[in-house]
């Protein structure tokens, strides 16, 4: 068989690369799977990258800073734009609980908006995600938590340790209190973990809402260009609070965080909805 000489070869790229431009323009399921593609490759790239530069402050926070960046530029790369509200509510001189709706394995482009805003942020992730490596190991050096789901009694264990953590070294630990995805309209039943760590560390909760990923849709393999808020909401206080005021937190909770929900994602796909000109929105 003839080998291409080099012109042929660059024809051949240049075709290749004309037939992908052309997929992504006309098949959502092509732009759906190569974006996605492209987030997970890209955020395996930017956390691995930064492990040397980790391993001289391991388990610190500030380690997750150099990639929030890179995934901050992932997000334009994406066409997703975030706009952020409600700093002022940011819980200050205090650790608290950040509770977050969950929609996606995008939510980590959240993440990279809020870290350099909240400081002293860490995750809670089940233990197998350290096995992953490299981005396990990137994990682990920034900070994460790392929980045996299997195990109820060592996870319990991990949650309460947690909880001393978090009220001694003024850490603000995210979680999800879904405990799954949610993508619909209305937030999940919220799971009581997040809230036993609230009160058995004493700080506040600290409510973000973000809007619904209008643009994105798994079913229908629809993954577009979008906006989305992130909603930073007042804390609610858990000083004082014992396990007999468990149920009462998560449904006063879910309430502020159901509604606020509901408001950003009206308002993101009226922004959405709103025609540009000369990069002004028209009212």
């Amino acid at each position: 068989m003839a080998m291409l000489s080099g012109g042929g070869v660059t024809e051949l790229l240049a075709a290749a690369v004309l037939l992908l431009v052309f997929l992504y323009h006309v098949s959502n399921v092509f732009r759906y799977y190569f974006k996605f593609t492209v987030f997970t490759l890209s955020s395996l790239g930017n956390a691995a990258t930064f492990i040397p530069l980790m391993l001289w402050q391991p388990r610190s926070y500030k380690n997750a800073l150099l990639p929030a960046w890179s995934e901050r530029q992932l997000s334009k790369l994406l066409g997703i734009k975030f706009e952020m509200r409600g700093h002022e509510n940011i819980v200050q001189d205090s650790g608290c609980v950040v509770l977050m709706n969950h929609q996606s394995a995008l939510d980590i482009l959240v993440l990279a908006e809020i870290w350099p805003v909240m400081e002293r942020c860490t995750v809670i992730a089940k233990k197998e995600v350290f096995y992953l490596w490299p981005f396990g190991l990137a994990c682990w050096l920034w900070g994460t938590i790392f929980i045996d789901r299997l195990n109820v009694e060592k996870a319990q264990n991990t949650i309460n340790s947690t909880g001393d953590i978090i009220r001694k070294n003024k850490v603000r630990l995210c979680m999800f209190p879904e405990g799954t995805r949610n993508g619909s309209a209305t937030l999940l039943p919220f799971k009581k973990g997040a809230f036993h760590v609230a009160i058995a560390s004493q700080t506040p909760i600290q409510p973000i809402v973000v809007s619904r990923y209008h643009f994105l849709d798994d079913r229908k393999k629809v993954f577009n260009s979008g906006y989305s808020i992130i909603n930073i909401l007042p804390p609610i206080p858990t000083a004082g609070m014992t396990k007999n005021d468990l149920e009462m937190l998560m449904e006063k909770t879910q309430s502020v965080m159901s509604e606020a929900y509901m408001k950003v994602t009206e308002q993101a796909l009226a922004h959405s909805a709103t025609p540009v000109v000369n990069g002004k929105t028209c009212n």
